[in-house]
């Protein structure tokens, strides 16, 4: 009977966004938190691929890859934190259909695009520190090009299927996504219509893109700790280490975040607990990109410190 009322998708002309957590005389600090957040992370990843492209030394393919992943880090932010912090402002939580199908495609994309250039940032530090001396070989432009180009087409269908097969689905007269942003997990509760094809293909994007793609990560740094302790130095040890410690960190924060939530959910988790664990790597992860690869990376330290030396001798 609660579905009696059931909308075609071509009829529902906007959704309702429940938003984050947060009691109504507390938005005007989480506006302030979230617009500093959304900023630093969209000033501190720009500054990443500024310091790339500029310093010839950073021109290897592990700064390539890491160029392209601050890229998606403000994409990828820029698709949720935007439209909430709007909705936080005008106290409207409505998006359109349009709206809600646009956010969804782009936020499958991103997510997909970070998974296989931290795959791909793998596979380059493996190559790295188990095979040095055929680094330079294997790792050419030619291959770092093709990696990231196969990254971007496998994410932009992906995310282009499960959108086609979402707009295919009629639902109930309940547009509430409680979210604070369009969940495709959460919009297919929503929906009237047999879920069955959308919930196969997520489990096999879920399998191909974020199960394969981390157990490629753990097999490359399964063999580099075995490459490692062959390493009579403690020198030797501790540059191996700083190479991937920023890498592993990233990894480690997204992956565990994502797995928590998606593959092994809690059933006693609450919405509440689940929407800010979604903060977790939709927002948190982007912001700490710029400060790991920066702080704990002499390279992108010194070329920071260049930067500002050849602006200031400009100036004067």
């Amino acid at each position: 009977m609660s579905c009696m009322k059931r909308e075609n998708q071509s009829s529902v002309s906007e959704f309702l966004l429940l938003g984050l957590p947060i009691r109504p005389e507390q938005q005007g600090v989480f506006f302030a938190l979230f617009l500093g957040v959304y900023l630093t992370t969209v000033l501190g990843n720009l500054l990443i691929i500024l310091l790339i492209r500029l310093d010839p030394r950073l021109h290897t393919p592990m700064y390539f890859f890491l160029s392209h992943l601050a890229l998606t880090d403000i994409s990828f932010s820029s698709v949720t934190v935007p439209k909430m912090l709007i909705n936080m402002h005008t106290q409207d939580q409505s998006i359109p259909y349009e709206g809600r199908i646009t956010q969804m495609y782009f936020f499958i994309f991103f997510t997909n695009l970070d998974n296989f250039l931290l795959t791909s940032m793998a596979y380059d530090r493996y190559v790295a520190i188990c095979h040095p001396l055929h680094y330079t070989t294997k790792m050419g432009q030619r291959l770092c090009t093709l990696l990231v180009t196969v990254s971007w087409i496998l994410s932009c269908t992906n995310a282009l299927c499960h959108t086609l097969l979402l707009t295919q689905l009629s639902f109930c007269a309940d547009h509430t996504i409680p979210h604070f942003f369009c969940d495709l997990g959460a919009l297919l509760k929503l929906s009237c219509s047999d879920t069955s094809l959308n919930e196969l293909v997520i489990f096999t994007a879920v399998v191909a893109i974020i199960i394969l793609p981390l157990v490629c990560i753990l097999i490359s740094y399964g063999r580099i700790g075995a490459t490692i302790l062959k390493v009579p130095s403690t020198k030797g040890i501790c540059k191996a280490l700083s190479t991937c410690g920023s890498h592993l960190s990233v990894v480690s924060l997204y992956y565990g975040t994502i797995i928590g939530l998606y593959i092994f959910p809690s059933s006693s988790t609450s919405r509440d607990k689940s929407t800010i664990a979604s903060v977790m790597y939709t927002v948190v992860t982007p912001l700490l990109n710029p400060f790991i690869y920066s702080l704990r990376n002499r390279d992108m330290t010194g070329a920071l410190e260049r930067l500002l030396h050849r602006a200031k001798v400009l100036s004067q």
